[in-house]
């Protein structure tokens, strides 16, 4: 450790010392477990000022002394987050800024270049299937850069990459068809853990290495919303603008500013996560304290209009969807609340609203299962039965266990915690896996292939 991470070490400990009820071995002890949090998070590829901040607030979750000193400290600690360090650590963060914009630029061209300059025909379906690899292509080459994992597992992201693109591509489908459809939804998905892969490089295998990417996802979609809205706003901007001189700007924004624009912006949102990474609190893990007692009474609410309806086993093919869409957002609402949760912290109200969350979600995916079965029991198989059904028993199998591994949580079980982001995070693989069936497997067995 340096000089200036000691500095910073012993005003801490004054501020610890200047507390009559604090013996100088209650601060001895408190300052080992502050210097092993420091050196697992530079081991992590923290810096020392980001880890000591970090391990800063940890301690702070496990002990009232050190929760004050980051409450009092809290002015400094933000001002670091949103400005960045001084002097030779800032230049640093503000010339991070120069490699960031290249891979964006890269990922520009790379979106777009597919099109040929036309959206239809055989490039235009080539770039709706393989649009999700061609935005986080460059995204991945940018973690891969900011994150060196070794040329081992360089080569391995590279190759899922090139391979996701052939067999997302490899299959003529009809473009109205729902196989077409379900290609261009699912491969995102199995591109997205590539990008897992890149970011978390042979710590991939390990629950610490997933739950990071998982982290470093919630941060990542929230940056990119808020510049998607930007970029919303700066489009229908320019519309309006070339609209009054007289000119019809539908085609260059459409078909140029909007895929480049998304190719750049993905990765700009993983250089915002990156450089402001972990300081004082993730945005995703508040947010899901935000919704989640809105999604519980939503789940009780919709739960109690299907079953008073009297149609609940007739469930319309949209609706259906709408349930799936909601199941997936409160399996990431349980996920981004155990981002910010140590194992040792004490269970309260919120597990118990968890608990009911998760309680509804079985309820729901239940009730779309039994759905499921009936129509296939009617009116036979179909693909689109079949993809849905693979999901919604994914689902299921998460939402069992994770009830009863949070109802553990809420009875103070040692390492409950801990074995809760296990079984999250060990799905991670599975969600890939279904999404790779979907893609390569199903459009042949219902013969949806036109050869």
């Amino acid at each position: 450790m340096t000089d200036a991470l000691d500095t910073q070490i012993d005003l801490w400990r004054v501020h610890m010392e200047r507390r009559s009820t604090v013996t100088s071995t209650d601060v001895d002890e408190l300052e080992d477990h502050l210097r092993g949090h420091v050196e697992a998070l530079t081991a992590a590829g923290l810096t020392e000022d980001e880890a000591f901040l970090v391990a800063v607030k940890r301690l702070g979750n496990q002990d009232d002394i050190a929760r004050e000193f980051a409450r009092e400290n809290s002015k400094r600690l933000w001002k670091q987050l949103v400005l960045g360090p001084d002097d030779d650590a800032r230049a640093v963060t503000e010339s991070s800024w120069i490699p960031a914009v290249a891979f964006a630029a890269a990922g520009a061209v790379i979106a777009r270049l597919p099109l040929f300059g036309k959206l239809d025909g055989w490039a235009g379906q080539f770039y709706a299937r393989t649009f999700g690899v061609l935005v986080l292509v460059a995204v991945a080459a940018y973690l891969l850069w900011r994150r060196p994992a070794g040329r081992r597992v360089t080569v391995a992201v590279a190759a899922l990459m090139v391979a996701l693109a052939i067999l997302a591509s490899i299959y003529p489908l009809k473009t109205s068809g729902d196989a077409f459809l379900a290609t261009a939804i699912h491969t995102p998905i199995a591109a997205w853990l590539i990008v897992g892969v890149a970011y978390a490089g042979k710590r991939w295998r390990s629950t610490d290495g997933r739950m990071d990417f998982v982290r470093f996802t919630g941060e990542w979609a929230i940056y990119l919303t808020l510049l998607a809205l930007g970029g919303g706003v700066l489009m229908g901007i320019s519309g309006l603008v070339a609209s009054t001189a007289g000119l019809d700007a539908t085609t260059v924004l459409v078909e140029w500013v909007l895929p480049c624009g998304v190719g750049g912006a993905a990765v700009i949102g993983a250089w915002l996560v990156e450089s402001k990474r972990s300081v004082i609190e993730n945005m995703a893990p508040v947010l899901a304290r935000v919704f989640t007692p809105l999604f519980t009474l939503t789940f009780g609410v919709l739960i109690a209009v299907i079953l008073f309806s009297g149609n609940a086993f007739g469930l319309g093919r949209d609706l259906l969807t709408v349930c799936n869409a909601i199941l997936v957002l409160a399996v990431g609402l349980v996920l981004y609340s155990l981002t910010a949760r140590s194992d040792d912290a004490r269970s309260g109200w919120f597990d118990w609203l968890q608990v009911s969350l998760v309680a509804g979600a079985l309820a729901l995916d239940v009730l779309a299962l039994i759905n499921i079965l009936t129509r296939i029991g009617d009116d036979g198989v179909t693909f689109n039965r079949i993809v849905v059904l693979g999901a919604n028993l994914i689902f299921l199998a998460n939402l069992v266990v994770s009830a009863w591994l949070l109802v553990r949580v809420t009875r103070h079980e040692p390492g409950a915690v801990m074995r809760l982001e296990g079984w999250q995070t060990a799905l991670l693989p599975f969600y890939g896996l279904w999404a790779l069936v979907v893609i390569v497997v199903l459009p042949p067995t219902f013969s949806l292939v036109t050869w």
